[in-house]
């Protein structure tokens, strides 16, 4: 049985060689992560070189997601030096200007707007949540007393967040333009957006991206609460969406964002678009070569629920396991997509697939497949859109994805049981396309019964949405 999921690597100190990425992609990862909050130009240059070369190496499709910093908010360094707290400290937060003469602890925030708002009563979070404060009273305009609830360290320039706010900053920072020119100069695939809250700042990236010259699919992450208050709008807008849980699990009470991540997931599948889950999957195989039985369970359960990808991060950037790591994620999912598919589990609810033609065609495929116990479908999507489509009625056998567009092939490898492929463009009939590609391909052999979904235009017109469903069996030369 082929493997579904989708494992995403982000590449750091750990990966900074052809050797390490090499042994990555031998053990199952397809996706490539470039974190732009670290790291400098010639090492995303060097890791782009890497990757396509072990792209033509190996012949799959590899891809490299690109993940802008976005506006990460962070404390300044008044020359104060880190101070500790206890559960009930009080401290003062406030603009630079406002330090002299406090005699309380300061955190200090040259970010003015962040103040706007704010009341008594507001949670406030530092240094990844480690250390939390509630605004027990606003002083003056940019001066505001806050007190811990909790005890730890407070050193300076960290990030400081503020739970349930929306955040008044520029989705795009002028780090994040240089570095999508930068990315885009590299050729880069896909483009991630940090802190997304509302569906214009992805429209603001396209902008950007149209300043030179090209679009790339772009993911949202979502990490604000204000985000999931339009959570279909931003999953219409964007191309991908990511359940990005270390800053969502700041904004949200921690008991919630497991019942936040199944509604991105769900809102995503009925969507057909790509969802990708993050953030500690794997965190203890940094330092340990075992994962926790709690780990093993969440990537379990998050295939389960329905992600396309289940991403790794500090474990193959700077963890002492990186192989190691991405092939226990694999064999996680040998199990649980075994799992999915044995008789009698209950399929993922498509009901709402029937609204639409092109989606109904996708649905009667993946039912079509299923019955005829088919090897493959293989599906010729110009845009990607048919292969998602299917991706989304999650059926057992693999989606071979036929597109002359490289684009559309590396963003389509982030969708479950996705393999994409080149077509030949010899041949102008869509339908044919595919046929010949069962006929050359070695995965497929004489007798193995294929799904064709294609899109054949109607005399006078160029193009079409898929409108073709076949049944398709690969016969011997001498039948053929």
């Amino acid at each position: 049985m082929d493997r579904h999921i989708k494992i995403i690597s982000t590449l750091g100190p750990a990966t900074g060689s052809y050797e390490a990425v090499k042994e990555l992609v031998e053990s199952g990862a397809k996706i490539f992560r470039l974190n732009f909050s670290h790291g400098g130009t010639e090492f995303f240059a060097q890791m782009v070189q890497v990757i396509r070369q072990l792209e033509e190496e190996t012949g799959l499709t590899l891809t490299v997601l690109q993940d802008l910093s976005g506006p990460k908010i962070r404390t300044c360094d008044v020359g104060l030096g880190a101070f500790e707290v206890t559960k009930g400290t009080e401290v003062m937060l406030g603009t630079p200007d406002k330090v002299e003469g406090i005699k309380e602890p300061f955190i200090c925030l040259d970010i003015p707007e962040m103040f706007h708002g704010l009341k008594v009563g507001d949670p406030v979070a530092l240094s990844d949540g480690m250390i939390r404060f509630n605004v027990v009273a606003v002083e003056d305009e940019h001066l505001i007393r806050l007190k811990a609830t909790n005890s730890g360290m407070c050193p300076p320039r960290k990030g400081i967040t503020f739970p349930g706010t929306k955040t008044p900053l520029a989705p795009l920072t002028d780090k994040d333009k240089k570095d999508l020119a930068f990315g885009m100069e590299l050729g880069v695939d896909v483009v991630a957006m940090s802190f997304v809250q509302k569906p214009e700042d992805i429209r603001s990236l396209r902008r950007e991206m149209a300043q030179h010259g090209r679009q790339l699919p772009i993911v949202a992450k979502l990490e604000r609460t204000a985000a999931l208050d339009c959570l279909d709008e931003i999953i219409q807008e964007a191309d991908g969406i990511m359940v990005a849980r270390g800053d969502l699990g700041l904004e949200l009470d921690l008991a919630e964002l497991p019942v936040a991540q199944k509604r991105i997931i769900k809102s995503c599948n009925e969507a057909g678009k790509p969802v990708i889950v993050a953030t500690q999957m794997l965190l203890s195989m940094v330092n340990s070569p075992m994962a926790t039985r709690a780990e093993t369970t969440d990537v379990a359960n998050a295939i389960l629920d329905g992600a396309d990808c289940v991403m790794l991060s500090e474990e193959t950037a700077i963890g002492n396991y990186p192989g190691e790591t991405v092939r226990f994620m694999r064999k996680i999912a040998y199990q649980i997509e075994a799992f999915m598919f044995e008789p009698g589990h209950a399929e993922l609810d498509r009901g709402s697939a029937r609204e639409h033609p092109s989606t109904f065609l996708a649905y009667a495929a993946a039912l079509l497949a299923g019955k005829t116990n088919a090897r493959a479908i293989v599906c010729h999507s110009t845009s990607g859109a048919t292969s998602r489509l299917l991706s989304s009625c999650r059926p057992k056998q693999s989606i071979y994805a036929l597109s002359s567009d490289s684009t559309v092939r590396h963003f389509t490898n982030l969708s479950w049981g996705v393999i994409p492929a080149i077509p030949l463009d010899v041949i102008h009939d869509h339908q044919e396309r595919a046929e010949v590609f069962v006929r050359q391909c070695t995965d497929f052999v004489e007798g193995d019964i294929v799904i064709i979904t294609a899109g054949q235009p109607e005399r006078g017109k160029s193009t079409t949405q898929t409108n073709v469903v076949k049944l398709y069996q690969k016969l011997s030369k001498e039948e053929d």
